[in-house]
């Protein structure tokens, strides 16, 4: 073999190896690395691993270089950074600073697992504990940390991932040495045992290629949320294969319930349905009065109107008002949004409403008022009143209140405090 199928033919050994190993030694974890194959990269492209939720991607360089424990470490961080969804939790986050975040809150858990992380690992002590959402406000807008692999989530980072030419060639050559009559016992393992070495992830979201390869994915699956769903199933399968066994470490048994059933950030959520008010497309959503009565299409360019109101009837604390208001500030600017902020117990607040531009910034005043009952309806009286015909109307409360008899033609987003119900619109738990 030459140079480069030597060096390929090592990494792919080795990757073995220290897969079947976690497996063994923590089978939590190795049952979650056997849904990822390995696929070579190219170097220039990947300087260590990369992980696009399918597969491992590697250096052949890199991995015949670094110490077989520390691959073990990150063959497990990679596992982790799947079976956690990051791939489907960046929303409007910059990847960089998201990237560092997932590798800090990964390297914790693999450490208080028992795992002894390389020297170069992101491991900052007060972030131990702490979800990637968690820590991503805490890293600096312009931070000189990297993490260590690459997260090809997102379609604009996925442009090493059409394959190594030197893997390809390895396959051949080692086909060739396999069915050799002068090669035959000259050690190379057969065709059959290199595929499986390589593409041994299993079926599970593949189907096969004419060719016999199975790097094709099945329609559906490059969808975040349904990969999401799928790396939660396995979560939960590889959780309780090893808690049965007596293999669960007792930091994965504090954590499990967490990991399963999470309360999803409301930031995040928050974010998610801002910016899915603001996409650009055409919309027949009824405009205000003052524009005209002709119902036509119209292009929505991302500046959107978003109404949000504040629970006063006692409930809900300064403190947390201060935070959703902090919360608004960023994401209005990110959408160029125009925000009409207002506040009600059993009414409205009479100091009311306060508007923002998107370059403003939001300062709510140092008393806002409220703490009798909780009415819902003078709300959205008041937005029909003024015809303001939002893009997205946003409500922090408890729900425990009287709600109007109709749902607004407008879509309505609930922050929940506490366990209310609410009889329209979309519910999000507050942790």
């Amino acid at each position: 073999m030459n140079d480069t199928a030597d060096v390929l033919a090592r990494a792919f050994t080795k990757l073995a190896a220290a897969r079947a190993r976690l497996v063994l030694e923590r089978p939590f974890i190795g049952s979650l690395s056997l849904h990822l194959a390995f696929r070579a990269a190219d170097p220039e492209w990947c300087a260590t691993l990369a992980t696009d939720a399918h597969s491992v991607h590697f250096n052949p360089a890199f991995v015949d270089e670094v110490a077989f424990g520390d691959l073990q470490f990150w063959l497990a961080h990679e596992a982790l950074h799947c079976a956690l969804g990051h791939f489907a939790r960046r929303d409007h986050r910059i990847k960089r600073r998201w990237d560092v975040a997932c590798d800090h809150a990964v390297n914790h858990m693999l450490r208080d697992d028992g795992f002894v992380p390389p020297v170069d690992a992101l491991l900052e002590p007060m972030f131990r504990g702490l979800s990637a959402e968690e820590i991503y406000p805490l890293i600096p807008v312009e931070t000189a940390e990297q993490s260590f692999d690459r997260h090809v989530f997102d379609r604009d980072d996925q442009g090493g991932l059409a394959g190594y030419l030197g893997e390809r060639r390895l396959r051949e050559e080692l086909r060739t040495r396999a069915t050799s009559p002068t090669e035959g016992e000259g050690g190379a393992p057969p065709p059959e045992a290199a595929e499986d070495a390589w593409d041994d992830a299993g079926s599970e979201g593949r189907r096969h290629r004419p060719d016999g390869h199975r790097d094709l994915r099945v329609e559906g699956m490059g969808d975040p949320l349904v990969l999401e769903h799928l790396w939660k199933s396995r979560l939960a399968a590889a959780a309780q294969a090893a808690r049965e066994a007596g293999r669960l470490g007792e930091s994965w048994l504090r954590r499990l319930e967490r990991l399963l059933e999470p309360t999803l950030p409301w930031r995040a959520l928050l974010a998610r349905y801002v910016y899915a008010a603001a996409q650009e497309d055409y919309t027949f959503q009824r405009p205000p009065r003052r524009d005209g009565a002709a119902l036509l299409p119209r292009l929505a360019k991302g500046s959107i109107r978003l109404v949000a109101v504040l629970d006063t009837s006692g409930s809900i604390t300064e403190g947390e008002l201060g935070e959703f208001a902090a919360e608004l500030d960023a994401l209005k600017a990110q959408v160029s949004a125009q925000l009409t902020v207002h506040a009600c117990d059993e009414r409205l607040a009479a100091d009311g409403p306060w508007t923002f531009s998107a370059w403003e910034q939001v300062r709510l005043p140092a008393a806002v008022g409220g703490g009798g009952g909780t009415s819902f309806a003078p709300v959205f009286d008041w937005v029909e009143r003024e015809a303001l015909a939002p893009d997205l109307l946003i409500y922090f409360t408890d729900a425990m209140g009287e709600f109007p008899a109709l749902a607004p033609s407008y879509p309505v987003l609930w922050l929940v405090k506490g366990n209310g119900p609410v009889p329209f619109g979309e519910r999000v738990q507050l942790a």
